[in-house]
């Protein structure tokens, strides 16, 4: 069993998991978590994931704010999840991604667990949409669709099945058709030249 606390309600809720019963907090990144998140992104999809489609709409930007979360236990970080600011064919909407949590602790909830904590934040903000590239069996439980993303395209090569919407608020893709487009405020990391540098090893 595993038990997950939120840092913004202090709630717990306990979770099936392979490991035994721990305490895992789920909440806002810090600043301090780069260098963690940055290993358990390569653990998860290796350096490869630099070149996927949606990359090009978060490089070089900030994550939209308060859209950045983290899962914790006793040994650190676990998971991830961050959303961005984006215009979807000239509808303002968040980009979700990436989602990873560490291989010891998947199919545990922790995941799921970072994606309710996630749309809920981002409705609360007053957001009104969000779009991904990712498994349609694992995010079409939380709402997305491919129907919401038939009159747009990303910047670069990708499965069509893949690319997938969620309306915050009913309707909000409805007129929704081009081009998608990163708008969030630009950020060049302190850390960026030595992961491009990693990168190109």
């Amino acid at each position: 069993m595993t038990l997950v606390l939120d840092f913004e309600s202090r709630a717990s809720v306990v979770y099936a998991g392979r490991n035994g019963t721990r305490p895992v907090a789920i909440g806002q990144e810090q600043p301090g978590d780069f260098y963690a998140r940055e290993r358990l992104l390569d653990e998860a999809f290796g350096t490869a994931r630099f070149d996927k489609t949606v990359e090009r709409l978060r490089a070089g930007r900030k994550p939209a704010e308060d859209l950045s979360f983290a899962s914790k236990d006793s040994c650190g970080l676990i998971g991830t999840l961050r959303l961005w600011h984006i215009r979807a064919g000239g509808v303002p909407a968040l980009l979700l991604g990436p989602l990873a949590v560490a291989k010891a602790c998947r199919s545990q909830g922790i995941g799921r667990r970072l994606m309710e904590t996630a749309l809920r934040k981002a409705e609360d903000l007053g957001h009104q949409a969000i779009l991904l590239v990712g498994d349609p069996a694992y995010y079409e439980p939380f709402g997305f669709s491919r129907s919401h993303t038939l009159g747009l395209s990303l910047p670069g090569p990708l499965d069509e099945r893949r690319f997938l919407g969620l309306e915050l608020k009913c309707g909000s893709l409805q007129a929704a058709q081009g081009f998608v487009i990163a708008v969030g405020a630009r950020d060049v990391p302190p850390y960026r030249a030595a992961f491009e540098v990693r990168r190109a090893a």
